[in-house]
């Protein structure tokens, strides 16, 4: 398929993009690309509609791993206080008011490597009292392997989130406590367990345009696109390594969720962390682009979020509605 055509044909799912097709998109005029991008969301989307997210810590700080964005890792000194994994109840509170507030889908984040039995059973109960809520679930809680991937289908999971963050190439320079096979390997195991993929990256961690291409091409080309790409602008903090990163140019953080919709047409593209760095015109080119779920509400797992009346407010103004459960 030439260059020309990749941005003109909005039925074709491909899962073969070529490294250079991709940088093609990322580098192509930005009228033109939310051009295209934008009538391959209406081909797949109801157009001018958004699904509301909410995300909630449920297991703070003392994270084995490195990850060099990361506030709650062991090994770096930030302002996070540690908390241990959230009672039921609250969970189950927190659930209540995220749905009272308009949420659809409840995501829950615990700092761990990977999930100990103990705490596993726990995280169990706490999928079986938020789906019977009527919410759809998302957690995310490290590393699984199979075993645990199935049992959290029983419970009712519907998604399990594992970001890929960057290329393969690019990920030493992240994180060298666990491989960027052991991430593939996770989302290998949710596949296989039946549960929605929700996998995106982060942008501004100092990669380059060759990078950010190879980790959109990698999600594009998994067997089954993710159903949720999360695209998330790194939020610099305090007492982790890449505190001092760049800023990245705002306009590609367009290019990449465009680019992400041209590459995976029937995938939610989230746009996520960083929005509180982000003018109301920004995130309207970002919804122009293709992006139509987001994170909603104060707080995200350790970062300030814009709040619900902003958020609504923009919407009103974009002529945006928000989706129901029903939807």
């Amino acid at each position: 398929m030439s260059k020309e055509n990749i941005l003109s044909e909005p039925s074709v799912i491909r899962h073969d993009w070529l490294i250079d097709e991709v940088i093609h998109l990322l580098t192509r005029p930005l009228f033109d690309v939310i051009f295209s991008a934008q009538g391959i969301h209406r081909a797949h989307f109801k157009a001018n509609q958004v699904q509301l997210s909410t995300l909630l810590n449920i297991k703070t700080g003392t994270c084995s791993e490195d990850c060099g964005y990361c506030s709650q890792s062991a090994r770096f000194k930030t302002s996070i206080e540690s908390q241990p994994l959230m009672a039921l109840k609250e969970v189950v509170a927190a659930a209540k008011e995220a749905k009272a507030k308009g949420a659809t889908r409840f995501c829950m984040g615990a700092a761990w490597r990977s999930p100990k039995r103990q705490d596993f059973d726990k995280v169990l109960e706490i999928v079986k009292s938020v789906k019977s809520l009527g919410l759809e679930t998302c957690m995310t809680l490290g590393l699984l392997d199979l075993e645990q991937a199935e049992q959290l289908k029983v419970a009712g999971l519907d998604y399990y989130n594992h970001n890929l963050d960057t290329s393969a190439a690019y990920y030493k320079q992240i994180t060298s406590t666990h491989t960027y096979q052991d991430r593939l390997d996770t989302l290998a195991n949710v596949r296989d367990a039946h549960l929605k993929v929700c996998c995106g990256g982060i942008f501004g961690m100092g990669e380059s345009l060759e990078d950010r291409a190879a980790l959109l091409q990698t999600l594009a080309n998994l067997p089954i696109h993710p159903d949720s790409v999360p695209i998330n602008k790194l939020i610099p903090i305090a007492g982790t390594p890449l505190a001092k990163s760049e800023k990245p140019d705002p306009f590609d953080m367009v290019r990449c969720i465009a680019a992400a919709r041209i590459l995976m047409p029937t995938s939610y593209i989230r746009l996520s962390a960083g929005r509180t760095e982000m003018s109301d015109e920004l995130q309207a080119l970002c919804f122009l682009a293709g992006a139509n779920s987001i994170f909603y509400g104060e707080k995200l797992l350790t970062t300030d979020n814009p709040g619900v009346e902003q958020d609504m407010k923009l919407f009103k103004r974009l002529g945006i509605e928000t989706m129901s459960t029903t939807d």
